[in-house]
């Protein structure tokens, strides 16, 4: 399957585009159950010096674990929140250096989902990783909200 981009909003902290303190994470359809996307954290996301701060970290993977169920599509979209985030920091994980974020679904039962997702150095060695359970949005968002929330294919 060929790499497909994924919508984004305006004002996510994790996506969106316009945020001038966000992560502006663009995240891309790699197969049916999986998403990926690359981030350069700068070094204004640090905890200590050279290494990116927890919650940044948790940050990510948190939209990496929603975005696996979301697909490409942005008039059908389905939204999900997280209910549970278990994080597993195996390494530091440096700023100004590029890091891949991989997101994968696990199961999907009726409104439940639970995915995993990974932090990998530019090396391939694995850096955090988590597993999620997400349920959904209660309502399916139309035109109106996705407008509010500027959901939708950004020009890379």
């Amino acid at each position: 399957m060929q790499k497909i981009i994924q919508p984004n909003s305006a004002h996510c902290f994790a996506c969106g585009i316009n945020n001038p303190i966000g992560l502006k994470l663009r995240f891309y359809q790699t197969a049916p159950d999986e998403v990926t996307a690359e981030i350069t954290p700068p070094a204004e996301y640090e905890g200590f010096p050279g290494i990116l701060h927890g919650g940044i970290t948790a940050s990510i993977l948190d939209e990496a674990v929603c975005r696996a169920h979301m697909g490409t599509d942005p008039e059908d979209t389905q939204f999900l929140y997280t209910a549970e985030l278990n994080v597993k920091y195996r390494q530091k994980i440096p700023v100004g250096q590029p890091l891949k974020v991989v997101g994968k679904q696990v199961k999907r039962m009726r409104w439940i989902a639970y995915s995993t997702a990974q932090i990998y150095s530019a090396d391939g060695t694995l850096l955090a990783e988590a597993s999620a359970t997400l349920v959904d949005l209660p309502n399916k968002y139309g035109e109106k909200e996705r407008e509010e929330l500027g959901w939708k294919i950004y020009p890379e």
